[in-house]
């Protein structure tokens, strides 16, 4: 696993699985890869060793991440194809403590090429479970699902531990986020019965637009304590990053989403250590 100057690379092997958790929506455009690059790289930056996996075959989480599709080696499809272990297709980034399993277009064929594997739904869980050994003390694995509801995010779903779901403060949003929890109950009923929604993350969110804040509150009013209090608010700057290959943390700090996720990374820790208290 390649390691950029002045990045530190993964602690000793602890033997340990890393907490993870599936960042998913089926509607596109909610800033669910926006999500993955800037909350793995909030808590890279406050030590929380952090891999993506981009199993979108946009690869949107890849480009965002600066890494160009021809230093794209291996990928999340050889994975699931049995070509390449997980731990050889980890890539480092550029940023300290978070890693990257990348993703080409031509992961959109992996689901007719596994449809007929009795194993399909389970691959990267078994492909997940080399990390502990070879990676070492990751605390956390985001992956990053396509905006669909397709074996590739039923694969996510079944490897995970919790699904964090970023909703965007819009008219359909409920109805959306209904669909995904049907979904997930599906996959908690079939292939991972301790899967959990971890939190609902509302996005783009507007304050001067009326709408945008009724939103917010029917998705506290029927999902409670399950949304988090931190809103991401609507940023130009947020949109601008990916184009340079830069999570918006790192194009801008002091940028109103920048400092949104960082305030996420930190709630999510404290909600997990609450968790594990209880």
């Amino acid at each position: 696993m390649p390691v950029p100057k002045g990045a530190a690379g993964p602690a000793e092997a602890s033997g340990k699985m890393p907490r993870v958790l599936v960042v998913a929506n089926q509607k596109g455009g909610v800033g669910k890869t926006t999500t993955a690059i800037n909350l793995g790289t909030a808590l890279a930056a406050i030590g929380q060793a952090t891999l993506i996996i981009d199993i979108d075959p946009q690869g949107n989480a890849s480009t965002g991440l600066g890494i160009a599709e021809s230093e794209r080696s291996r990928t999340i499809y050889d994975v699931l194809l049995g070509e390449s272990s997980l731990v050889d297709a980890v890539m480092a980034t550029r940023i300290p403590n978070l890693w990257l399993v990348p993703s080409t277009v031509d992961l959109s064929g992996a689901e007719l090429e596994l449809v007929n594997r009795a194993d399909r739904n389970f691959i990267l869980r078994a492909a997940m479970k080399s990390l502990p050994k070879h990676v070492g003390k990751l605390s956390y694995v985001l992956i990053d699902c396509p905006p669909s509801l397709t074996l590739l995010t039923v694969n996510a779903m079944a490897a995970a531990d919790a699904v964090m779901v970023p909703l965007q403060c819009e008219f359909f949003a409920l109805e959306g986020l209904s669909q995904l929890l049907k979904t997930i109950d599906l996959v908690r009923g079939n292939l991972n019965p301790d899967l959990e929604i971890q939190g609902i993350i509302l996005t783009m969110f507007d304050k001067r637009n009326r709408l945008a804040v009724q939103v917010a509150e029917d998705v506290r009013t029927h999902m409670g304590e399950k949304v988090y209090d931190t809103m991401i608010p609507r940023n130009v700057r947020i949109s601008e990053a990916p184009s340079h290959g830069l999570p918006a943390l790192i194009y801008d700090l002091r940028c109103p989403g920048s400092q949104a996720y960082i305030k996420l990374a930190g709630e999510m820790i404290k909600r997990e250590r609450a968790s594990q208290a209880a």
